[in-house]
């Protein structure tokens, strides 16, 4: 039995303080095995830098998925490449730099990106999961782990349906607000439609309130910044056979400082 912790988008820096004091122990004392990480709101709030993704390897982190957001950060476009543990949603297509799966500790890890409501729009997910479960298949990867970032709860509910009994576990993310459904599907694939998010508590989606107010309230254009002050760090731990591939069991967690 293998345990994979896969933790919620990180936002600025109350999201990255989580990483550095709160992770590392909650891991060991969880006894995880892998653990995954959604960085693309780490670098203030948009975007990552390598620099984050170093910091966030030196506390344990196995894999970093992105999304919308992944180049926010420019200088990333040309940083990506560098890292073999760092993926993109793949289905973005051939001019985003980086790739959208990777494979650690037996484990094969993809990002997708969903179409509705979502800019940039990638090609369709559903056909870009097959193509990267089929390379798993023939690569003889038997626990695979999906990160569907998308904005409908429908689309990411659709891809859990579409690929139950061929993915071990398929987790929505971008929406930062956790999701009460986290269940075993009846093909056996884990499945929770929004991690959450890990950063500041009091916030709008980790974003600071008075601007989100004026933006969504007053009509008025705001700068977004990054809630600061306590915070908290969302996700889930699945259990899966790494004979068969099948999801043993999930459940969502919250942790504070």
């Amino acid at each position: 039995m293998i345990r994979i912790c896969f933790v919620g988008d990180v936002v600025g820096e109350p999201g990255r303080r989580m990483i550095k004091n709160v992770l590392p122990s909650f891991t060991r004392d969880n006894s995880i095995d892998l653990t995954i990480v959604n960085g693309e709101n780490a670098a203030h709030g948009l975007g990552i830098t390598a620099k984050i993704c170093d910091e966030f390897f030196e506390c344990g982190v196995d894999v970093i998925t992105l999304g919308n957001h992944t180049f926010s950060s420019y200088d990333f476009l040309s940083m990506i490449e560098k890292y073999d543990n760092v993926i993109r949603p793949g289905n973005m297509g051939k001019a985003w730099p980086g790739k959208g799966t990777t494979a650690v500790k037996g484990v094969g890890v993809m990002n997708l990106m969903g179409q509705v409501g979502m800019q940039p729009c990638g090609d369709n997910p559903f056909d870009k999961a097959d193509e990267y479960l089929d390379m798993f298949e023939k690569e003889n990867v038997r626990v695979t782990v999906c990160d569907i970032h998308a904005e409908a709860t429908s689309e990411k509910q659709a891809v859990g349906f579409y690929l139950d009994g061929r993915a071990s576990l398929v987790v929505g993310t971008h929406t930062h607000v956790m999701t009460a459904d986290s269940r075993v599907l009846n093909g056996g694939t884990g499945y929770i439609t929004d991690l959450g998010m890990t950063g500041c508590i009091d916030s709008v989606i980790g974003m600071d309130i008075l601007a989100s107010l004026k933006r969504l309230k007053e009509k008025i254009p705001a700068r977004y910044e990054p809630a600061r002050g306590d915070a908290f760090m969302n996700g889930i731990i699945a259990e899966i056979d790494e004979s068969t591939g099948i999801c043993k069991g999930i459940r969502r967690f919250t942790e504070y400082e």
